[in-house]
C-alpha cells in the first residue's frame, strides 16, 4: 500500500476514534479516574513553577543556552546532564536494551539581524516558520549576548504594487545611524524575538510565547521529577534539543550520535490543534483539557498502530487521559527513521501555535509529564 493510502487509511480510522472517544455529556466517570482528575489539579502548581520560568527563558534557534540552563535548574539531584557539541542537553537513566529516546525541543520562533542600514534600522529573517504580521508594530528585544536591547518591529510601508509575499519587517532601535546602533552593542548575527510572560488564564488555562516547546520541556522534567531511577529496566534517554524549528537540526545530531541502538523515539512536542474559534473541527481537533495527544500522523512521520495502541495499554491503567489524532507540522523523532528508530510523537493540544499568546491547558501539561514518566517506566 502506498505512503499516501496509508496516510489517508489513518485518517478515517481517526476520525471515527475521534467521533466515539471523547465520551458524551453526563457520562459516569469511574472513582479511579476522578481520583487521578483529583492529583492532576493537585500538581498544576509544580508545572507553572517550572514552565513560568522556560517560558520566559529566551532562546531562539541556535541561541538556546539561556533556556538549557533553565533545564538544567529544574532536573533532580540524581540526574547526570550532558551537553553535546551541538548544544543538546542529555540526561540518561538505566542501562541496557532496548534504548528509548525522549526528545522536546529547546528553542523558539523569531529573528536575526542580516544588515544594519546607515538610517540605524536593522534588516531581519525569520528564524521558523510563522506568520511575521504578528509582529509587526510590537516591541522587540534584541538578544547581543550579554544583555537584551529594547526596540520595535518597524510598520512595513505601504505598497504602491500589490505582492504575492509582504515586504519582511525591519527593525528600529531608536538610532539614527548604523554606528549609533553599533555603540548599543548590536551586531548582524543577534536574534530578535518579542518581549514575552507566562500569564494565568481563567481556570486551568495559561497563555504565553514559546509555549511550543517549552511545554514539551516541562513534561520531561515533570517525569524525570517523579522517576524512580531503580524502576527503569532498560536505557531511556532524555533530550532536549536545539534548532527544532529551523530543520530539526539538533535531533539529527542525536540520532547520527545514537545510530541503530535506538529502539523507539518519543518526540514531546505540540499537537497544533483546531480547538479554536475559527477553525474548522474536521482536522487536527483535540480538545484542550482533555488530556495529552499522540500524533498518529503528521507531515514528517506516520506513527505505526501498533505503538499507538501500546501507548494506550501503558496508559490507560494509570487513568492518564490519551487522545489520538492527526495535525500538521513536523517533529524531532522523524529524522530517526533512517536509523530504523519507529517515531511516536506525544503532544499536547495547543491554540494560536506560533503566535505571541498561545493557550494551553495546565492539566493537560501534568498529565504529559505522568505519560513520559509512565512510558519510560513500563514499557
Amino acid at each position: 500500500m502506498s505512503a499516501r493510502r496509508v496516510a489517508l487509511a489513518l485518517l478515517v480510522l481517526l476520525a471515527l476514534e475521534g467521533q466515539g472517544g471523547r465520551g458524551a455529556e453526563g457520562q459516569q466517570v469511574s472513582p479511579g479516574a476522578a481520583s487521578a482528575a483529583s492529583s492532576v489539579l493537585q500538581r498544576v502548581p509544580e508545572a507553572e513553577a517550572i514552565l513560568g520560568p522556560l517560558v520566559e527563558s529566551y532562546g531562539v534557534s541556535g541561541m538556546e543556552a539561556p533556556v538549557r540552563e533553565t533545564v538544567m535548574r529544574f532536573l533532580p539531584g540524581w540526574a547526570k546532564p550532558e551537553t553535546d557539541s551541538a548544544g543538546n542537553l542529555w540526561v540518561r537513566v538505566g542501562e541496557g536494551a532496548p534504548t528509548v529516546v525522549f526528545i522536546a525541543h529547546l528553542d523558539e520562533i523569531g529573528f536575526r539581524i542580516t544588515a544594519v542600514g546607515e538610517d540605524g534600522l536593522a534588516s531581519l529573517e525569520q528564524e521558523g516558520g510563522f506568520y511575521s504580521s504578528l509582529f509587526e508594530g510590537r516591541p522587540a528585544l534584541v538578544h547581543t549576548g550579554s544583555r537584551s536591547v529594547p526596540a520595535v518591529f518597524a510598520p512595513r510601508a505601504p505598497d504602491a504594487e500589490p505582492r504575492h509575499t509582504p515586504p519582511a519587517l525591519r527593525l528600529d532601535l531608536g538610532a539614527g545611524s548604523r554606528a549609533a546602533v553599533e555603540a548599543l552593542g548590536v551586531r548582524v548575527g543577534n536574534t530578535v524575538t518579542m518581549p514575552k510572560n507566562y500569564q494565568r488564564l481563567a481556570g486551568a488555562r495559561a497563555t504565553g510565547r514559546s509555549f511550543d516547546d517549552r511545554v514539551g520541556c516541562t513534561a520531561l522534567l515533570l517525569a524525570l521529577r517523579r522517576l524512580d531511577p531503580k524502576r527503569v529496566h532498560h536505557q531511556v534517554i532524555f533530550v532536549w534539543s536545539v534548532r527544532e524549528e529551523i530543520g530539526l537540526e539538533g535531533a539529527e545530531v542525536v540520532a547520527q550520535e545514537l545510530g541503530l541502538t535506538v529502539a523507539r523515539v518519543h518526540a514531546i512536542d505540540t499537537f497544533v490543534s483546531s480547538d479554536s474559534p475559527l477553525e474548522l473541527k474536521t482536522f487536527a481537533f483535540a480538545p484542550l483539557g482533555q488530556g495529552p495527544v499522540a500524533r498518529a500522523l503528521d507531515n514528517s512521520a506516520i506513527t505505526p498502530p501498533t505503538l499507538v495502541d501500546t501507548l494506550r495499554l501503558v496508559t490507560r491503567p494509570r487513568f492518564i487521559p490519551l487522545q489520538i489524532g492527526a495535525t500538521n507540522g513536523g517533529n524531532d523523532g522523524s529524522v530517526f527513521a533512517p536509523w530504523g528508530a519507529p517515531d511516536a510523537a506525544v503532544g499536547w493540544p495547543l491554540r494560536y501555535s506560533h503566535s505571541p499568546a498561545e493557550v494551553s491547558d495546565l492539566r493537560d501539561v501534568v498529565s504529559l509529564g505522568d505519560l513520559v514518566q509512565a512510558v519510560a517506566e513500563g514499557w
